[in-house]
């Protein structure tokens, strides 16, 4: 019975994926299916001949760039919290270290919306004005600074939160499995406790490292609410982050879109879910790739 229900429920979650995908495609064919042209006729947001991969190649690139800065910005600091919780803070320390990181989980995104929105753009706009006038020879960093900042470094920001407690859950876990005997031999031969880090526990967690990563990403490629919320939209190729009304990403985009669409409209904006979807599955796929060649290193073997 356990064998049956096993497989059953393997088998359920690829039949949801595939109707998920069924219902994208089918929803989707008559955005793909029509003229050019006809578009920008039927939908006021297009541009008169754009086309369809045209509308949708910056928003590609504003999801892939958002979800980007977050990885760059909490992916270092989850490591480091994962780190002092299983090994540097004291058991009761970690204890309350552990709870603050999960509830951060269980707060919504519409929450964290407003955080971005009323809190942090008036605290990171003199960050944001210092970079743009001292680093503005930077391409990323020019100006002008938006007033208030709702660029995509402040919904970076706010993904990378969002995504940290993610991170550092998974990585916390990894790094507790570490086979005590390794980090003994290592404190043995005279290792410091941070090179039994390094030789031990590092190499052991890198797989676990790398799929914590991807669940992080996963998050901020599909975040809708706290974008749309804190950041001003444009469908542009631009990598200036300081500038606001020059990046979207696809999620927030069929949110603030969805209201005020009609028939080839809403099939527009399914098939831009559709894209996000093939994304996600390929970021997944690499995921599973790079965990499979990373196996050699796990405690086991």
């Amino acid at each position: 019975m356990f064998s049956n229900a096993a497989r059953a429920a393997g088998v359920l979650i690829l039949v949801i994926l595939a109707a998920v995908a069924i219902f994208l495609v089918a929803e989707a064919w008559p955005a793909i299916d029509t003229p050019t042209e006809v578009l920008a006729d039927r939908i006021q947001w297009i541009e008169e001949g754009q086309s369809l991969l045209g509308y949708v190649g910056p928003l590609v690139f504003g999801t892939v760039l958002a979800a980007l800065i977050a990885l760059l910005i909490a992916t270092p600091v989850a490591i480091g919290v994962a780190l002092f919780i299983s090994h540097y803070a004291p058991r009761r320390l970690a204890q309350v270290f552990g709870y603050a990181i999960d509830l951060l989980a269980a707060i919504p995104s519409v929450v964290y919306g407003l955080w971005g929105a009323l809190w942090l753009m008036p605290k990171v706009y003199p960050v944001f004005v210092w970079l743009s006038e001292y680093l503005g020879f930077i391409p990323i960093f020019a100006g002008p600074v938006g007033t208030p900042p709702r660029t995509i470094l402040t919904a970076g920001i706010v993904l990378a939160v969002m995504i940290l407690p993610i991170i550092t859950a998974v990585s916390r876990e990894v790094f507790l499995q570490t086979p005590t005997l390794h980090q003994e031999a290592a404190l043995a031969l005279g290792a410091t406790r941070w090179e039994m880090v390094r030789l031990a526990v590092f190499p052991f967690a890198r797989s676990g490292i790398i799929s914590a990563t991807m669940l992080g990403l996963g998050r901020a490629l599909g975040e809708t609410m706290a974008v749309a919320m804190v950041l001003s939209p444009g469908l542009a190729y631009s990598f200036f982050i300081l500038q606001p009304g020059q990046q979207q990403n696809i999620a927030a985009n069929i949110a603030l879109k969805f209201p005020e669409s009609t028939s080839i409209g809403v099939n527009v904006l399914i098939f831009t879910g559709l894209v996000l979807f093939v994304i996600t599955l390929v970021v997944n796929m690499i995921a599973r790739w790079i965990v499979s060649r990373r196996a050699e290193f796990s405690g086991a073997n």
